[in-house]
This record gives C-alpha cells, structure tokens and sequence, in this order.
C-alpha cells in the first residue's frame, strides 16, 4: 500500500464510519457465528463454519486496508490556496461534446462514478489535476479521445 492516501473531509469521516462498524458490529457477529459453528463438531464437513471461516479473513483484510488508509490519510479541502487550481475535494463543472457535467474530484478510496466522484488518479482526475478554468484537457475514452473544457471550480 501506499504511504499517503488524499481523501476528502467527507471521504475520510466515511471511511471511519465503516471502519468503526466492522470493528465493532460485523466482526463480533461473524466471530460468535465462526464459534457457534465451530462447537457443532465435525469442521472438515461443516460448511457454515468453512464459510464464517473465510468471510472472517476477507473481512479483517478489510479492516486491516481501511486501518492503514485512515491513519495514514490526507485531507484535501479542495481548491489548492496558491493556484485555485483543480485537486482533491474540489468540484469541477467541464463541458464535453456540448454537455455540461459535474465532476467531483475525490481520492480513490472515495471514487463513485455513477455519482460524478472521480479519483484524482482516474485519467480524466490526473488530466484535471492543476487545471483552471478556462483551460483544456483530451482524455483517451473507450468511445475515443473526448475534450473537456473547464468552466467552473469550486
């Protein structure tokens, strides 16, 4: 894993939310059902507790990437002071082929594509990384290379 993950604010408090519900709710249960089904005999042909088993270890690989991103995160509140460029946490209007269209630039651990929240390490994210308005980026696109134009930062 990498030593420093940008988040935003929201990002980060969304994280720990997750965090503190898998630590405190999930893996209780999956623990006591992991017991429950290791007390009924036979392991080698008992499937519930084979699958409490690995949904434990998925679980606390889990836990353990969402530890190491949380303590070592950094929160970006946007736009950067000195250059009121584009950078994590900030909310960019672009208009491609015509269309408007908001995008929220959001570290990786936070991207949701379908909601506009791209990672600063997505293409488009790393063409608009620095960007101000007014200025021009080509990303490559699987319908081929499309060009944005920045109209708003906020």
């Amino acid at each position: 894993m990498k030593n420093n993950f940008k988040l935003t604010k929201q990002g980060l408090n969304e994280l720990k939310a997750e965090l503190a519900e898998l630590c405190d709710v999930k893996r209780p249960k999956l623990v006591d059902r992991l017991a429950n089904a290791r007390s009924q005999g036979d392991l080698s042909e008992n499937s519930d507790y084979q699958s409490a088993k690995e949904e434990l270890e998925f679980l606390d690989g889990r836990i353990d990437d969402l530890t190491e991103v949380v303590k070592t995160a950094v929160v970006s509140d946007g736009v950067n002071k000195d250059s009121d460029g584009i950078n994590v946490g900030t909310k960019v209007t672009v208009k491609v082929n015509g269309t408007k269209v908001v995008f929220y630039i959001v570290g990786e651990w936070e991207a949701d594509p379908v909601n506009k929240k791209i990672s600063h390490e997505s293409p488009l994210g790393m063409a608009l990384t620095g960007k101000k308005v007014g200025d021009k980026v080509e990303v490559e696109a699987p319908a081929g290379k499309l060009q944005y134009e920045i109209i708003a930062i906020e």
